[in-house]
């Protein structure tokens, strides 16, 4: 039975994993469809690259926070 401070610990680590993947996915989709912003392009390579920097952001996104639950989970493992 786990205590109800891990059980704090483990909300804490989900939230904190949530937002620093929603900030990692925002700033790919920034960064890659800065462009975008920045220059004139065809309507439709617009769309292709602001397409990709989502596509791109999210997986990012999902990346870090799968990357933090692990390593969160692999410490409580241990013990630490």
């Amino acid at each position: 039975m786990e205590s109800r401070w891990e059980k704090d610990a483990m909300t804490v680590e989900i939230g904190f994993a949530l937002f620093t993947g929603a900030l990692i996915a925002a700033l790919a989709f920034a960064l890659i469809a800065a462009p975008t912003w920045i220059w004139d392009l065809a309507p439709a390579t617009e769309h292709d690259i602001r397409v990709a920097g989502a596509v791109l952001g999210a997986a990012a996104g999902v990346w870090r926070a799968v990357a933090v639950l692990l390593r969160f989970d692999r410490s409580r493992r241990l013990g630490r």
